[in-house]
């Protein structure tokens, strides 16, 4: 499991992000528009999942604010924005910051993304959300880099991520 903190304080997810090199596990995800998309529906590009436990949030909606920004300059590349809010709270997010570079999917449904990733959180006051984590699937399906968000509040490493693909 991995150790990370809210504001300082120890939590822990049920596991640890996939290894550089593994394939990416597969996934089942609602769309905004109440849909599904799996990990094949991205097959033959390079995948950036941008994972945070809710976008209600004011870091959660600056990673999304900020690959939305940087995505539409990226060539054959998909961001993914996965958290377990409801597909409808994603959808009202996106239109009212005028989002349209990322695709927003939900865990709500079955929560498996969280758990075939290992990055739902364990327990505190974010128990059963999605921890803070990017990870980038290349066209060929494996894991190229994964960042686990040490501190649930902290952004992620944008630049790092993107020098990854």
């Amino acid at each position: 499991m991995a150790d990370i903190t809210l504001k300082g304080n120890a939590i822990q997810t049920i596991g640890n992000l996939p290894k550089i090199g593994e394939s990416a596990p597969d996934f089942k995800l609602t769309t905004v528009e109440l849909g599904h998309k799996s990990l094949t529906d991205f097959s033959g590009k390079n995948i950036i999942l941008n994972i945070f436990p809710s976008v209600d949030t004011g870091t959660c909606a600056t990673s999304v604010r900020e690959f939305n920004k940087k995505a539409s300059a990226l060539e054959n590349t998909v961001v993914l924005c996965i958290s377990k809010d409801l597909p409808f709270a994603q959808a009202r997010f996106c239109g009212a910051e005028g989002i349209e570079n990322v695709e927003m999917l939900s865990d709500f449904a079955t929560g498996n993304f969280g758990k075939a990733y290992q990055l739902e959180i364990k327990n505190g006051p974010l128990a059963h959300l999605l921890s803070r984590a990017v990870i980038i699937v290349d066209t060929n399906g494996k894991v190229i880099y994964t960042e686990q968000v040490p501190e649930i509040v902290d952004e992620p490493n944008y630049e790092k991520a993107l020098k990854a693909l």
